[in-house]
């Protein structure tokens, strides 16, 4: 994860520009958010493209919103390696008990 942050960050350092500010952050990621519905109601939902429509993927829409949520989180100076341990840290404690474990059906 360190090193996909060091990534986008040396990517997006040689512009002037530099990241968006938070909420152009949060429209970016709602917009790709938005994208991948789209794939996925074209494959998988009851609505597909219409003929002409712009056709992607599913990874390449997941590759976007990836891309965006490593954009926001180095903006905001937070490593995202640390915020998935402490969220796996507070699923596993507070969900222990609640799904069926794979070695409870054997």
């Amino acid at each position: 994860m360190k090193q996909m942050q060091q990534e986008v960050d040396q990517y997006i350092s040689q512009f002037k520009e530099g990241y968006f500010r938070p909420l152009a952050q949060l429209a970016r990621l709602s917009e790709e958010l938005g994208e991948l519905a789209r794939e996925v109601n074209d494959v998988y939902g009851e609505k597909p493209k219409k003929v002409g429509e712009r056709k992607s993927s599913i990874e390449e829409e997941l590759g976007d919103l990836l891309f965006v949520i490593i954009c926001f989180a180095n903006s905001l100076h937070i490593d995202l390696e640390e915020a998935l341990d402490s969220v796996l840290t507070k699923f596993k404690n507070r969900d222990k008990n609640r799904w069926t474990s794979i070695e409870e059906e054997d």
